[in-house]
């Protein structure tokens, strides 16, 4: 398994900015993820399509652990590492934490629903069965002006989402 000084963190999030930017071309909010395995093959990548799939849990981070999941044939993704542009929400944490990936690799804080410290945090919850790592402030910059130009183009044209 690899360690953090293995991983290419930055490359990685690159990956997930690009996979932001498509969710941005969509009129979604700009999210994006890249799950890895421990190897640092990518598995599945994924990026917000809630308005456009009408599904409330097609956040990125969902959908890149589908895809990874049926890549590796098994719900469980034991030293997955996962790359996201914002910090996970509460319900992708929950998701994480099923599938016990081992490192959630985020740009930036989410102040309003952010589960990896900022609001709760559940990465380290002793009530529950699996804990894991969190590295945050990837490309923080990048990662947080891309989803602030997004909700502030929304205000100019009135359209919140």
């Amino acid at each position: 398994m690899l360690n953090s000084m293995d991983m290419d963190h930055d490359s990685y999030m690159a990956i997930a900015l690009e996979q932001a930017k498509l969710a941005a071309l969509k009129d979604e909010v700009p999210v994006g993820a890249v799950l890895v395995s421990a190897n640092g093959e990518i598995l599945g990548k994924g990026y917000n399509q809630a308005i456009t799939q009408s599904d409330p849990t097609a956040h990125a981070e969902i959908l890149a652990l589908r895809e990874s999941a049926k890549k590796a044939m098994n719900y469980r993704l034991v030293h997955g590492v996962l790359y996201v542009t914002i910090e996970p929400c509460i319900m992708c944490m929950g998701a994480l934490i099923h599938a016990r990936i081992s490192k959630v690799v985020f740009g930036a804080h989410d102040p309003k629903w952010g589960a990896c410290g900022s609001l709760y945090d559940l990465s380290c919850d002793l009530r529950l069965n699996h804990r894991m790592e969190v590295v945050s402030g990837i490309r923080e910059k990048e990662c947080r002006n891309l989803i602030q130009d997004f909700f502030r183009a929304k205000r100019k044209t009135g359209n919140s989402g």
